[in-house]
């Protein structure tokens, strides 16, 4: 089993990118399952809107996941429930609408895509995520697991990598925008990478105007930050391969696309 995971669509760009580099990627990695991280992909880079969700499925994704800015266009409220390919933080507490995990038919096996959100630096209401593995662990019944763990720190991503090896076939982070190069197979038998990055515009501040990011650096003040609607674009993902017996990973690679790096079929 291969598994594309392709990290945080940031705007316009984001989207571009996606249209222009993720059929290229299936048709040369040959994935079974592609998941996209959508949470940032609107105009404003705030949520995720039903034209776009449908766009990111139209080119590729059979997944997509979110975040923080799950609620940010309450559009989603819409179409969530109704939105099967869709899975925002598992650990979002109360009856909140839409699910934290789906499951993906592979063949003959069954891969479960969970989502979940950290709590270090973050929004501490949300469910102990670690908790939530716990019990997820047992309840999806099936040894191929892939788990997106939006979070702020390092120590967390880890610390939950590392307390479910073994459990789940790969925890790959997302939120914090720039890829991380320590992808590994912890144990040979999950793979792990801190960060998998953005796909957005290269020529920006975590996909933001610089020049707003900056100022409040420099004042300390409220700014609004804009998304980067112009110049190049970047794409960070992984591919991950995994044991089709026993759900363990084997490999996993970072794949980064940007006018530094550009892509070579």
């Amino acid at each position: 089993m291969r598994i594309l995971f392709v990290g945080d669509v940031v705007g316009n760009v984001g989207q571009a990118m996606i249209h222009e580099y993720l059929p290229q990627l299936k048709r040369d990695l040959k994935p079974q399952v592609t998941i996209v991280n959508g949470e940032n992909s609107t105009p404003v880079g705030r949520g995720i809107s039903y034209k776009i969700y449908k766009q990111l499925l139209k080119d590729g994704a059979d997944v997509v996941t979110m975040g923080n800015h799950t609620w940010d266009n309450a559009e989603l409220f819409d179409f969530i429930d109704d939105a099967n390919r869709l899975v925002r933080p598992a650990n979002f507490p109360g009856k909140t609408p839409g699910q934290g995990w789906t499951k993906i038919k592979v063949n003959q096996q069954t891969l479960a895509v969970v989502n979940l959100q950290g709590r270090v630096f973050m929004n501490q209401l949300v469910d102990d995520p670690f908790a939530m593995m716990a019990d997820l662990v047992n309840e999806l019944d099936t040894p191929f697991v892939f788990v997106d763990f939006h979070g702020e720190v390092t120590s967390e991503k880890r610390a939950f990598a590392m307390r479910f090896t073994g459990d789940v076939s790969a925890v790959v982070g997302t939120h914090t925008h720039v890829q991380t190069s320590d992808a590994q197979v912890l144990d040979h038998q999950t793979a792990f990478l801190t960060e998998v990055g953005m796909t957005g515009p290269a020529d920006s501040i975590l996909g933001m105007q610089a020049d707003s990011v900056i100022t409040k650096f420099e004042n300390q003040r409220p700014a609004r930050y804009t998304v980067q609607e112009q110049g190049p674009g970047i794409l960070s993902g992984c591919v991950i391969d995994v044991n089709d017996k026993t759900g363990h990973a084997t490999a996993i690679h970072e794949i980064l696309i940007s006018p530094q790096h550009p892509y070579q079929s």
